[in-house]
């Protein structure tokens, strides 16, 4: 017996054929979509789902190009998660701190997404990508301008990486502004300020497009709420909400490394760079250095 349809085994595919029409009847869902808004149109599938364009015979291109876009999906919804935060730490009249440590939670629940987006990936063989690998010419993970966007925009600012972006520039217009704005970083350390915290002049009104300076007096200012967590619940709270966002950035970094070394091996990649060796490099960067250095002296 079927325990779910209380039918003998053999019965229960045309049980469950006749269930969902009794449901549809009983529960008078719309089924003539022709003068109103139906699921595809709302989310504009056919768009979406006719821009996966192989170049190649291979049939592991379409996993290739399907996780490449459904990874900017993400990259897109984070960024704008990312901004909104940033304008609610720097400009409370936009919004709640509340609002924005929600959003900064979001975040790092992107992060996990993308980090498993990397698992489906490494299903692909090195032959298998070695057959679709020409077709590819230059063109890279490398030259995201989301990326390059929520990298600015979470601290790592790097002048040479807006070149990949001058051919289009309406995209380097999007990366400069994230390279040319006060970092979460930046706007973090400033609400210390505000909340009477002292932050070094130098960290509080500088050239935002430098890549940041750790500081002794800033782990100092960190220290104070971490001792403390009851007087300085919301700083406590953002300091834990960039402790998450950079602990799932280091994880999403290195299942990339780990992926293309499993997959090419120490191959150059397509985009020029070393490839395995140059993703190596970038695990070796510290987003909020201060949130972590606190610890050892709590």
């Amino acid at each position: 017996m079927c325990p779910f349809s209380q039918t003998p085994a053999g019965d229960h595919n045309a049980a469950s054929a006749a269930l969902p029409e009794s449901i549809v009847r009983e529960e008078r869902a719309q089924l003539d979509f022709s003068h109103s808004m139906s699921y595809g149109d709302y989310l504009q599938l056919d768009a979406i789902l006719t821009a996966q364009k192989p170049l190649s015979p291979a049939h592991d291109e379409m996993l290739f190009i399907v996780q490449h876009q459904t990874s900017e999906l993400w990259m897109k919804l984070m960024l704008h998660e990312l901004r909104a935060a940033i304008d609610r730490i720097a400009n409370p009249d936009t919004g709640t701190r509340a609002e924005a440590f929600k959003m900064l939670a979001r975040v790092s629940r992107i992060m996990e997404q993308l980090v498993s987006a990397w698992n489906v990936l490494a299903t692909m063989t090195p032959p298998e990508y070695t057959a679709m690998r020409p077709y590819l010419a230059s063109s890279s993970g490398f030259q995201s301008y989301q990326y390059r966007a929520i990298e600015f925009s979470l601290g790592n600012k790097n002048a040479a990486m807006l070149k990949p972006h001058e051919h289009r520039p309406d995209l380097l217009a999007q990366v400069r502004t994230a390279y040319e704005a006060p970092s979460l970083y930046d706007v973090s350390l400033q609400l210390l300020a505000k909340e009477g915290l002292h932050i070094p002049a130098s960290h509080l009104e500088r050239d935002w497009t430098q890549p940041y300076s750790e500081s002794e007096a800033v782990k100092e200012a960190w220290l104070v709420v971490y001792r403390d967590p009851q007087k300085y619940w919301d700083l406590y709270q953002l300091g834990e909400k960039l402790t998450d966002i950079e602990d799932a950035f280091r994880l999403w970094r290195f299942r990339h490394v780990t992926t293309v070394e499993r997959v090419i091996g120490f191959k150059r990649g397509t985009g020029g760079t070393g490839g395995v060796s140059y993703l190596r490099r970038m695990l070796d960067v510290v987003l909020f250095p201060e949130i972590w250095k606190l610890r050892t002296d709590l």
